[in-house]
């Protein structure tokens, strides 16, 4: 099964969080896991906020990628349609709120599990919550718009 963001075209795929073009990025790959969506990511030691815990910035970061993707792919199950098809679903963050539920260690692979709360017009409303081992440490809501046919193709 291919993760969301592999459908994205080369020049959409250069995001920090989730494009697969930029060499010093997160990268994350987002699937379907039932009604909801799942992102794996393993801090490295430079994602460090203190001694032992990850950094929040970077929590916001894998929330805000994996609701965008999983706007995306929500959008296209609504349809009916699969996500290589056109016109393409594709957007970027209209709001991003995370609550950090307690310090998320370092040292182990996160999983971020996201819902759709909301799809209206251009709109999609995606909860998403961060566990680390099983424990929710942080949780994240994202407002996500989609992008106009022609955004990006501006340099």
């Amino acid at each position: 099964m291919k993760a969301f963001q592999e459908y994205y075209p080369e020049n959409l795929s250069h995001c920090y969080g989730c494009g697969a073009n930029n060499v010093h990025g997160h990268r994350i790959k987002t699937y379907w896991d039932g009604d909801e969506t799942v992102t794996r990511f393993t801090p490295e030691p430079y994602h460090t906020a203190i001694p032992g815990f990850t950094y929040g910035g970077l929590l916001a970061s894998l929330i805000d990628c994996h609701g965008t993707g999983t706007a995306s792919a929500a959008m296209y199950r609504q349809e009916g349609r699969e996500m290589d098809t056109k016109p393409s679903f594709r957007f970027v963050t209209g709001s991003l709120h995370v609550d950090y539920l307690k310090p998320t260690p370092i040292n182990v692979t996160l999983e971020i599990r996201g819902r759709i709360k909301e799809i209206k017009g251009r709109k999609v409303v995606v909860e998403a919550t961060v566990y680390a081992d099983g424990v929710a440490t942080a949780r994240g809501e994202v407002v996500a718009i989609q992008m106009p046919e022609n955004f990006g193709t501006a340099a």
